[in-house]
């Protein structure tokens, strides 16, 4: 066999023993990017767009991915360069979505609220976009505007009680206090869990006049979170309001003593009296009770000089029979 052959055969025997390397272009690591997100791998997932981005410098959609995925990991400063990067090559829903989460993040509010209106015109099925844009009309003082978009998000998602909470507060921030009551009743049907909830409840019900019942949530409240300051403070307040006595007619108001336990002492005299120990003497009065007397006092006799025992009338007694006796005897 030739020298040629031989060389021709050992190239095809390398071929088919080696493994081919596939050489992965720009669309394959983005696929692989969305692959990653797709099962919550967002820190493999930027390596992944990375990669498509280093090899196609205006890969759009890789940028967008990529500040979708910052924000996932909480890095907005990074999400909202990569967002305006894909925004600068081609506008799409995700870049615009992921420029609107950053901003929103960073608390750029005013201008969250221009991306998420340019977002929500061109995807209408996202609760948390109109969330968070009424959200952001909130943080700039527009109450109107931030009602009319929180509806569109209840509209979409009617079941996430924090977002009817934020109604609820929304609400009695600006007086509609029968409307918060309404929200807070729709965040309470959803969780029972939920301990500011439901003392937010209770204030919208104080703020009702309907104190008993704002009691009622704030002992939930205190239920759930025996130390939540704010509803002990508001549940006390409640009381306190809450204790209206309604009386008809004029009453006519008695003055007396207010005695320990209820019950009137006996009316009582003090005398003086002193009790001496080993080493002080001390005047202590003592309480006696002090008896009407309501009968005839008795006469007292006149006290004689000697009793009827007195030593000198039995001697004189004594005396008178001796000077009998001697008489008698004289006889």
């Amino acid at each position: 066999m030739q020298t040629s052959a031989k060389i021709g055969i050992l190239v095809l025997i390398v071929i088919f023993l080696i493994p081919a390397v596939a050489a992965e272009d720009a669309t394959e690591w983005y696929t692989k990017a969305q692959n990653a997100v797709a099962n919550g791998d967002y820190t493999d997932a930027l390596t992944y767009y990375n990669n498509a981005i280093a090899l196609n410098p205006t890969y759009d959609t890789a940028y967008a991915g990529d500040a979708a995925a910052l924000n996932a990991l909480g890095q907005y400063s990074s999400a909202l360069t990569a967002a305006n990067q894909a925004l600068a090559i081609r506008s799409s829903p995700t870049a615009l979505g992921a420029q609107a989460d950053a901003l929103f993040y960073l608390g750029q509010y005013n201008d969250a609220i221009g991306a998420y209106v340019n977002y929500t015109a061109i995807v209408t099925n996202q609760a948390n976009a109109y969330c968070n844009l009424a959200y952001s009309y909130v943080q700039v003082n527009d109450s109107a505007q931030a009602l009319t978009t929180y509806s569109q998000c209840t509209n979409l998602d009617p079941s996430d009680p924090l977002i009817w909470n934020q109604i609820g507060l929304l609400d009695m921030s600006i007086g509609r206090n029968t409307d918060a009551l309404n929200a807070f009743n729709k965040a309470t049907s959803l969780t029972t869990t939920n301990a500011e909830i439901w003392n937010n409840k209770g204030e919208a019900l104080a703020a009702l006049g309907q104190y008993q019942d704002a009691i009622s949530c704030f002992n939930s409240a205190l239920s759930l979170n025996p130390i939540y300051t704010l509803a002990q403070e508001n549940k006390a307040a409640a009381r306190g309001k809450g204790q209206v006595v309604n009386i008809t007619g004029t009453p006519t108001p008695t003055i007396g003593p207010w005695y320990l336990g209820g019950v009137a002492p006996t009316s009582v005299t003090t005398t003086p009296v002193t009790v001496i120990n080993a080493t002080v003497t001390e005047s202590q009065p003592v309480q006696t009770n002090l008896i009407t007397e309501t009968a005839t006092k008795s006469p007292v006799a006149t006290r004689t000089t000697y009793s009827p025992l007195s030593p000198f009338a039995a001697l004189a007694g004594l005396a008178a029979a001796a000077v009998v006796l001697a008489a008698t005897g004289k006889r």
